[in-house]
């Protein structure tokens, strides 16, 4: 190698070196915001059957797993249905906690152990927030401190198909034009399917709600994409559930595998790559989206779950 090529080579290494400074620049005065999506009683084997390019690509762009558990190694008294699963994926907190056991919401201690949003917004009370949800309960019992707060009650055979649908452009609205941080989305039709025709990937009416629900994301993410600010914005997505399914139902699930392991992804430009290698719980959700709109996570919240996915610079 002659001293003129050591010489050009010194000077590519140079600009390329300050190039990488200017791009970990650059994502570092990124806004930070978090998507946070919910799809009620999704199996986890009829995701992986089912045509969902939408959810794939978040998959393929972030971290996951589909042995995420509804349960803590701590407390699992509560029974696998939506009541507890919802208010852990909001809160953060096992049902010892939250005080939700079932789906009538009694004994329930939501202001001791409130939605993220609250939590959000004691350190940034400027920040945006909006919920779309689609099952009343968690509009009614636990959000709490969003300034877009869409609520359906779904009534008849189709309602939940009827209202994520509407739920769905409501929310595409809001992310491609307001200044939201923090945003929860609920689909409640792949649960209702799954009671009606049965929770298993050779059923096709499940299958279909699955599917559906994947068109739907991939509104929201066009959406996103579509914000005059996308460039300076850093987008965390996050997709769980409350719980899986068997035969046409889901409670007393503690000892079915198909029951109480989900879903858990965690994608975006801040997402480690890959399936996760420890094991994750539904309570991470919290951590995580808090972790990655930069707040700081107090002892007195009594959080049970921890920041995970994120790459090193934000853990």
């Amino acid at each position: 190698m002659t001293r003129m090529h050591r010489k050009y080579i010194c000077i590519l290494l140079v600009v390329l070196g300050q190039q990488f400074q200017l791009d970990v620049l650059d994502a570092a005065e990124r806004t930070k915001h978090v998507l946070a999506i919910g799809i009620d009683g999704l199996r986890t084997d009829a995701l992986d059957a089912a045509n969902t390019p939408n959810i794939d690509a978040l998959k393929k762009n972030g971290s996951f797993s589909n042995q995420c558990k509804i349960l803590g190694s701590r407390y699992q008294k509560n029974d696998t249905i939506s009541g507890p699963g919802w208010t852990s994926y909001l809160t953060g907190v096992w049902a010892d906690k939250h005080g939700v056991h079932d789906n009538e919401f009694g004994g329930r201690r939501i202001n001791r152990y409130p939605h993220m949003f609250n939590l959000l917004k004691q350190q940034y009370p400027d920040y945006r927030t909006a919920s779309f949800i689609d099952w009343f309960p968690i509009d009614k019992y636990i959000v709490s401190k969003a300034d877009v707060r869409v609520g359906f009650e779904a009534h008849g055979s189709d309602g939940y198909t009827v209202f994520d649908k509407d739920i769905a452009d409501r929310a595409v609205k809001v992310l491609a034009e307001q200044d939201v941080r923090a945003t929860m989305v609920y689909f409640g039709a792949t649960d209702e399917n799954g009671h009606r025709f049965g929770f298993h990937p050779s059923v096709p009416q499940y299958m279909k709600a699955i599917e559906t629900v994947d068109q739907h994301v991939g509104r929201l993410m066009k959406a996103i994409a579509s914000r005059s600010d996308y460039e300076r914005e850093d987008w965390l997505v996050v997709i769980s559930s409350d719980h899986g399914g068997e035969g046409k139902g889901h409670g007393s699930g503690h000892d079915v595998p198909t029951i109480h392991n989900i879903y858990l992804i965690v994608s975006g430009d801040s997402a480690v790559k890959g399936k996760f290698k420890n094991q994750v719980y539904l309570v991470d959700l919290v951590a995580t989206a808090l972790t990655h709109l930069d707040v700081a996570i107090k002892p007195e919240w009594q959080l049970d779950g921890k920041p995970v996915g994120l790459l090193p610079r934000q853990q």
